[in-house]
């Protein structure tokens, strides 16, 4: 798969994780309780989220209301509400930097600068998805936990509600969104980058092997006795002098 293959499909993921977060952390089916009372005209279906909770009748009409204090919640949904945030604002910047870095785009053009913006991005995709995955699986965790509580009446029983599911698919694509933007490696950077200026090196020129041969020598143009003194190798004769004084012949 190419480069811009892989940044495309993991953007898209990455995109559809963020979108899904959002959704996770704005609809109010963290918890659904299905309650019948004496005939089907008294049902109804609460649903509890983060921000509000819901009452559909069995006659189709709604009336929802929202949270008035963070405190009528319960310790998980308390914590739900900040690490959902947490998660929306960390997919927001690892989507923003995919797209910022992403070889499709012309906001860098330094391909070493935008390979490393793609894997933070991914980096941060992870990261949103394990801090998604974990308000979730608490909440799941103590739904189940109370539903199983025998002294927990009937009708004050809750069972897992949609977010909790879209909680956890958005975090399985996150991560695998993340993952795919991290194999994005930067090119190598050539130590010794080519110059037009520079004469290439063409390295020594080795001819064939062959027999060793020792260095030429030369005979010396003077020789030299065991006496000290100098004999030249060509005589010359000696000067004739004039009667006259400062000139010779």
């Amino acid at each position: 798969m190419g480069r811009i293959a892989k940044e495309v499909a993991g953007q898209t993921l990455c995109f559809i994780g963020f979108v899904g977060t959002c959704l996770t952390c704005g609809i109010p089916m963290w918890r659904v309780t299905n309650y019948i009372g004496a005939n089907i005209v008294t049902g109804q279906i609460i649903w509890d989220g983060l921000w509000m909770n819901c009452v559909m009748q069995s006659t189709g009409q709604m009336q929802c209301k929202l949270q008035s204090s963070i405190m009528t919640l319960t310790q998980d949904l308390q914590a739900a509400r900040a690490l959902t945030v947490i998660s929306i604002l960390i997919s927001f910047i690892g989507v923003l930097l995919t797209f910022i870095g992403g070889r499709c785009s012309s906001c860098l053009k330094n391909e070493s600068s935008m390979a490393k913006l793609v894997i933070l991005g991914g980096i941060l995709c992870i990261v949103a998805a394990v801090v998604c995955v974990i308000p979730v699986s608490w909440s799941a965790a103590v739904t189940i936990s109370d539903y199983q509580n025998p002294l927990i009446p009937t009708t004050q029983k809750r069972e897992i509600g949609g977010c909790v599911y879209i909680g956890w698919g958005t975090a399985v694509i996150l991560l695998i969104g993340g993952i795919i933007l991290c194999t994005s490696c930067p090119p190598r950077e050539d130590m010794y980058p080519n110059n037009p200026n520079m004469y290439p090196y063409q390295g020594p020129m080795m001819g064939p092997a062959g027999p060793y041969m020792p260095v030429k020598t030369y005979a010396p143009s003077v020789v030299y006795t065991g006496t000290g003194t100098y004999v030249p190798n060509k005589p010359y004769a000696a000067p004739t002098y004039s009667a006259v004084p400062g000139q010779y012949r």
